[in-house]
């Protein structure tokens, strides 16, 4: 007997030319559903209250290697403070990316439903090839990726660490986020690799925003996520269930970095 299951059809052009059914490719070979949507919504408060300190982590990281801190010498869009020619973790242009990795951290604890979200995201992975920016941006495929997998990495040891999540709940949080961040992977691979160059549209015009930007409306409000987080989080019990979440740094976990309020 033949395969009785329906063999769907993928468009591959489409694929290297509308966003839209690129997502819903992924979304549908992921198996990402509204099951995934809703431990997104009703986990969002549980991961926002880790973004301070996944963000200085995140940092901290970075700043180990000589490839990686050299990104960090070349002007934001946005920024017009002074440049440390050797960034540290409390230099103008490290403090001024951390808002804005805070900023994009919680952006993917939004609404994934609309399309404006995947948008986004896509943005993301242009802004990083040199595009889009007033002052452009280069880094390379492999240290993305390799930030990404960090940031999941943290992210799914501090929710299965949590006291107070099921782990029917921790299983999907995490589920859906490692869709989420695969996602983007592929999003910021999306304009790094050569596939699908042939339908690469000649002359497309790149429209320069400033960061924190789509389409003219500002989407990432550096600031104001954080105070949402001091305001709706909700109260932990005692002994912050995050304490031992070291992310792969020395001597910084992610209790360290969490409001006091709610741990």
């Amino acid at each position: 007997m033949g395969n009785s299951r329906p063999i769907q059809h993928v468009d591959r052009a489409e694929l290297y030319t509308n966003l839209e059914a690129r997502i819903n490719y992924l979304q549908s070979f992921l198996d990402f559903s509204s099951r995934d949507i809703e431990a997104l919504v009703s986990g969002a408060k549980y991961v926002k209250v880790l973004i301070p300190a996944v963000v200085n982590i995140v940092y901290k990281k970075l700043l180990q290697y000589d490839i990686t801190a050299r990104a960090f010498q070349t002007r934001s869009t946005s920024f017009e403070g002074p440049l440390d020619e050797v960034p540290d973790e409390n230099s103008p242009q490290i403090l001024h990316r951390k808002t804005f990795l805070r900023a994009y951290l919680n952006k993917l604890c939004t609404d994934p439903s609309k399309m404006e979200f995947w948008e986004y995201l896509d943005k993301v992975g242009m802004m990083h090839v040199g595009l889009g920016r007033a002052h452009p941006l280069h880094v390379e495929y492999i240290h993305l990726g390799a930030c990404l997998a960090f940031i999941q990495d943290i992210l799914t040891e501090a929710i299965f660490s949590h006291p107070r999540l099921t782990q029917n709940r921790k299983i999907a949080l995490v589920k859906a986020l490692g869709k989420i961040i695969w996602i983007q992977n592929d999003l910021l691979a999306k304009w790094q690799v050569r596939d699908g160059a042939e339908f690469a549209v000649e002359g497309k015009e790149i429209v320069v925003e400033g960061e924190g930007y789509l389409h003219g409306k500002k989407i990432l409000t550096p600031g104001e996520e954080e105070e949402e987080e001091r305001t709706s989080t909700p109260t932990v019990p005692s002994g912050c269930p995050f304490t031992g979440i070291t992310g792969g740094v020395k001597d910084l976990k992610v209790g360290d970095q969490v409001d006091p309020k709610v741990s």
